[in-house]
């Protein structure tokens, strides 16, 4: 007998894994009651033991008006990354032409202290660019040290600007950023009602981007105003300040 991929169907495979009450409540078999109850078990403490995961996620459009010069601001958005300027170099460093370093304000979750490094790399578009996460390394208190293999980060920020309007005096800036974090929930955190750890995760990541993009494209309008006036220098405009 030759073991094919017609042999058994998936339903008879589900129903010898997983077999029904009704088969365990009738079977006279003492060997299969015990190896069904078994497995019924196992399965039920890897649910149990598993720990209990959360999902933050947040988004935010930040836009801003820009006065074209002699040099206009889509040629300004066409630069190679590696004519990128740092901005900050305070929370930023570059660590090749496209990948960049970047280091998050400090903040308090549950009174604990956490610091994000981002690891993140520049994709150029014809209108702009998109920035995504490559890895992220918590710092601050142990506890959230503790959590580095632990959890999954993404993020994509996209900054265009419109190429509708390119003949205009002015135009328009925008960023589009979105944040999800996956992690699993810290067993000092446990107590606490899942949803409210969501909660309060999501409203951080907020927190987070409200205090950033609007200082990000206040940087990046004047780095184009210093470009479009000549200066070739590229030097970070930025203080580290928020």
């Amino acid at each position: 007998m030759a073991l094919g991929s017609s042999s058994f169907t998936s339903t008879q495979l589900t129903s010898l894994l997983f077999p029904s009450k009704k088969a365990i409540k009738t079977s006279k078999n003492p060997l299969y009651l015990s190896t069904t109850s078994f497995m019924l078990l196992c399965v039920q403490a890897s649910a149990l033991n598993s720990p209990p995961k959360s999902r933050f996620v947040a988004r935010r459009k930040e836009s801003v008006s820009v006065r074209q010069l002699k040099r206009p601001l889509i040629e300004y958005m066409s630069l190679p990354a590696s004519q990128y300027s740092v901005l900050d170099a305070e929370r930023i460093e570059r660590i090749d032409d496209n990948t960049f370093r970047c280091y998050v304000y400090r903040f308090k979750f549950f009174n604990f202290e956490v610091c994000p490094v981002l690891l993140v790399r520049v994709e150029e578009q014809p209108n702009g660019c998109c920035i995504k996460l490559l890895s992220c390394k918590l710092e601050g208190s142990p506890i959230v040290v503790a959590q580095n293999d632990k959890f999954e980060a993404s993020m994509v920020n996209q900054i265009s600007c419109d190429t509708n309007r390119s003949d205009s005096l002015v135009q328009e800036l925008t960023s589009d950023a979105v944040i999800e974090v996956n992690i699993e929930v810290p067993f000092a955190f446990r107590p606490i009602p899942l949803g409210m750890i969501e909660s309060t995760g999501t409203q951080v990541l907020e927190q987070i981007l409200r205090l950033m993009l609007p200082r990000f494209m206040a940087q990046l309008v004047k780095d184009y105003q210093a470009w479009a006036s000549g200066d070739a220098s590229r030097q970070p405009l930025g203080t580290g300040e928020i």
